[in-house]
């Protein structure tokens, strides 16, 4: 099902929700504090990720224990090799990260979705993808999709510098690195939103998402139509994903 949003230049399309049992047939490591994960599978047969913006439930199971849910940005999908990348940021101990940290090829995972696929034109005159670590690599794939003649403002907030990666695009692209959320939120302010028809996307905490899309709302006045702030994680949450509104 498609339906039209924001003057029918966004779409949202929705999937059959699938729980997938994948292989895992590689790994490695991006940058000291990211790794990716290629899974395989005959169950990725009818797989779809037509957006950067979706996201998929990897599903942990211990023994006797209630599975763990995490969600992740399909990095790639080759339809053709019949593989599926993810990235997972390795910061903390928690079990998503814990069990990236240790995957190597033949274990076995779960995953299922995405539900749906929130659709944005790459035909805007601008793309302004702001976000933390988490949003690396939606914004990545983002960026690699754009073509050429697109223009693309990206801030990005990565605490060390070794994990700041160059990013491949066809796009014009203007990037910004920032090492905490005040440094993110203040980059956001000063910057000077470009004439024409633009979609801002941001990612990442969600108090740091709430304060983006009022600076960008209310401050600089961007059509509110035109902006998805998705809350990735909540400071003191486990297991946190969602979309803001209003």
């Amino acid at each position: 099902m498609s339906i039209d949003l924001g003057q029918g230049r966004v779409q949202r399309v929705r999937h059959d929700l699938k729980r997938r049992d994948l292989q895992v047939l590689r790994v490695a490591s991006i940058s000291p504090h990211f790794r990716s994960v290629t899974f395989g599978g005959a169950a990725l047969g009818d797989f779809t990720s037509p957006s950067f913006d979706d996201h998929i439930k990897l599903i942990l199971q211990a023994d006797g224990a209630e599975p763990v849910l995490r969600d992740y940005t399909p990095r790639h999908y080759d339809a053709a090799a019949g593989e599926l990348t993810l990235e997972f940021a390795l910061h903390g101990d928690g079990p998503a990260a814990s069990w990236a940290a240790q995957a190597a090829p033949g274990q076995r995972a779960v995953v299922a979705g995405p539900r749906g696929s929130f659709i944005i034109p790459l035909d805007y005159d601008w793309h302004l993808l702001a976000g933390d670590e988490t949003a690396l690599p939606a914004i990545a794939r983002r960026l690699e999709e754009l073509p050429a003649g697109a223009r693309a403002l990206v801030l990005l907030q990565v605490a060390d510098a070794a994990d700041r990666r160059a990013l491949r695009s066809a796009a014009a692209l203007e990037l910004q690195w920032a090492e905490s959320a005040q440094q993110l939120v203040e980059a956001v302010r000063a910057l000077t939103l470009p004439a024409g028809d633009g979609y801002a996307w941001c990612a990442g905490e969600a108090g740091m998402m709430a304060t983006l899309r009022r600076v960008l709302v209310e401050e600089k006045g961007h059509d509110r139509r035109a902006i998805r702030a998705a809350a990735y994680w909540k400071r003191g949450a486990a297991g946190h994903h969602e979309n803001l509104e209003g």
